[in-house]
């Protein structure tokens, strides 16, 4: 997968004759549960993702693929900015499907996801790296007078700048079932769930990007970095620490090993952490932390015996946050922010305060910093 045309120019041609020619290619699809597959009958054959990658393997049947799985249900791109390097560019990938409008969606959009999002795009594309955007429907977007998708537009501005093709399934989603081709329930077949589709809509996810990647190839797309950014530039610079490499550890915590299973695949955290720093019992002390930066995250692992935290930012009011209640049957992903809109130019201490009984863990993965000079250290 690691090739000469990486980290040069992000050209859909380029990508095209080197899979003609049978090379080496890695490709990535980073996103959410649409992207993964939640409520296709078999996520490894008919998601989206799936589709895709098989349509690539029937056009260029001499290329050698390796296709990597970056999705985790339930996130927003502010996370998917922190997993950039790890899960995504250190697969040295050659072209990267990227999808987060729905997750990251809210009326009016969030500015800070704006933020992520478009941070994600240009780190792709500055390492040379071509990005299809993928712009998915839930099942009350094709509904007869459904409401506008702001989030929507303000993608395609990224998209657009950066000169990325977009697979856009809402509008195809709409003209077939307009059209008497498709209908609503045929496409989400798997009520109550309106969210994720099934394989019929997963079909049509994966028609509107490969529409999308065709286009970019038959027009000679070449995906650019403008000069200036559209948003703020929050998610360029960030830093993911993980707790088991700081120097010390307060009483009470050890290094240990993300859970294997989970709720659901996608939520498997020994995919997406290297180790877990665990505080046990009544007896484990705060973890205190200085950090410079403008967002702060904890990334890490819910399960049915976590305990609650506590939470304060420079001594101020403390928030708790419980990883173990949407995990009371079964593993899940622990994704909280912790702090937001801090002033970057000097140091605050955060204290995380385990408010464990007998028997209950808090397990963290990393505290992640958005924002420069995004700086983390253990305060002894």
């Amino acid at each position: 997968m690691t090739s000469p045309a990486f980290a040069s120019r992000a050209d859909f041609v380029e990508f095209d004759r080197r899979a003609q020619a049978g090379e080496k290619l890695g490709i990535v699809f980073l996103g959410g549960s649409l992207t993964w597959g939640a409520q296709a009958t078999d996520p490894q054959l008919t998601s989206y993702r799936a589709l895709t990658s098989r349509r690539l393997e029937e056009r260029y049947p001499r290329a050698r693929f390796r296709f990597w799985d970056a999705a985790i249900g339930g996130t927003t791109s502010q996370l998917g900015a922190f997993r950039l390097e790890r899960d995504v560019l250190a697969r040295k990938p050659d072209l990267v499907f990227l999808d987060f409008t729905v997750n990251d969606d809210s009326v009016p959009p969030v500015a800070d996801r704006l933020a992520s999002y478009e941070a994600i795009v240009r780190k792709l594309v500055s390492a040379g790296v071509p990005v299809v955007q993928a712009i998915f429907a839930v099942k009350k977007d094709v509904l007869p007078g459904a409401a506008e998708r702001p989030l929507d537009v303000a993608h395609k501005i990224i998209a657009q700048a950066y000169g990325l093709p977009s697979g856009d399934a809402v509008t195809l989603m709409r003209a077939k079932i307009a059209a008497g081709e498709a209908t609503v329930d045929e496409l989400w077949d798997a009520p109550p769930d309106a969210t994720h589709p099934g394989d019929k809509g997963y079909a049509l996810y994966a028609g509107a990007v490969w529409a999308a990647y065709e286009k970019a190839v038959a027009e000679k797309q070449v995906c650019r970095v403008p000069e200036t950014m559209l948003h703020a530039d929050t998610y360029m610079a960030v830093k993911r620490v993980r707790l088991s490499l700081l120097d010390a550890l307060p009483e009470g915590w050890s290094v240990g090993n993300p859970h294997r299973s989970a709720v659901a695949f996608d939520f498997v955290m020994s995919r997406w952490a290297d180790d877990m720093t665990i505080a046990r019992g009544v007896d484990a002390k705060p973890l205190r932390l200085t950090v410079r930066g403008t967002n702060v995250l904890v990334f890490g692992e819910g399960t049915p015996i976590s305990g609650r935290y506590e939470v304060r930012v420079d001594g101020g009011e403390p928030k708790t946050y419980d990883p173990g209640q949407p995990a009371k049957s079964g593993n899940f992903r622990h994704v909280q922010f912790i702090a937001q809109d801090l002033a970057a130019d000097r140091e605050h201490v955060v204290e995380i305060r385990p408010l464990l009984t007998e028997g209950q863990e808090l397990r963290i993965e990393s505290v992640c910093v958005s924002g420069a000079p995004a700086a983390v250290k253990v305060v002894q």
